[in-house]
């Protein structure tokens, strides 16, 4: 490595360190926290699960020095002020269509906080959906959410449903549905959640 990049890593490192907790030699939940008001972002604000994304961090509330390195490195970033400047291009680039379908399936993983878990309850759901998907289908999200409330057969939303619920958003007219076949192989949430529409809407 050239002596800029070794320089670099140092920083980078030495970065960690300043928000790692001692004992554990992670950043924990509020290493996060007070790296969020560093760098002057929300703790639930939706650039801090893109910047988890790009470290492609494993547990949620948690980065190793392993994952800090690969996202402080991706984003060619070594300082706070320069992380700070990074992250509207981080927030295009996650936005991207290639790359927001990984990162709209990672939010959903990064919520898994249990071994072996593989659905998340619905008010999670509810608060994620509109973390991640409102920007874009704000209308088609305050439906789901409202219809996700109100319904009793489902708990919880397993990993199917939650990539149903984007390909709906993305490929289903709305509010009008004229498009939705529930001949195809739609979770049958979603068939359930197109009859309630029609009935409200009839």
């Amino acid at each position: 490595a050239s002596k800029a990049t070794s320089k670099e890593l140092e920083r980078i490192d030495q970065l960690f360190y300043t928000y790692a907790n001692g004992s554990s030699g992670l950043i924990d939940p509020e290493g996060i926290e007070t790296l969020c008001s560093d760098i002057e972002v929300d703790y639930t604000d939706v650039r801090i699960l893109m910047l988890a994304w790009k470290m492609q961090a494993e547990k949620q509330g948690y980065f190793t020095l392993e994952e800090w390195r690969r996202g402080l490195k991706a984003l060619r970033v070594d300082t706070i002020s320069k992380l700070r400047k990074a992250l509207p291009e981080l927030e295009k680039e996650v936005r991207r269509p290639s790359n927001f379908v990984d990162f709209y399936s990672y939010a959903f993983c990064y919520c898994l906080t249990e071994e072996k878990q593989k659905s998340i309850d619905i008010e999670s759901i509810c608060e994620l959906l509109d973390l991640v998907l409102s920007s874009q289908h704000r209308s088609q999200v305050d439906s789901l959410v409202q219809y996700l409330k109100i319904q009793n057969d489902y708990k919880v939303i397993n990993m199917d449903q939650w990539m149903g619920f984007f390909r709906f958003c993305n490929e289903i007219s709305f509010p009008d549905l004229k498009n939705y076949d529930p001949e195809l192989a739609w979770p049958l949430i979603l068939d359930n959640f197109v009859e309630w529409i029609k009935e409200k809407q009839s």
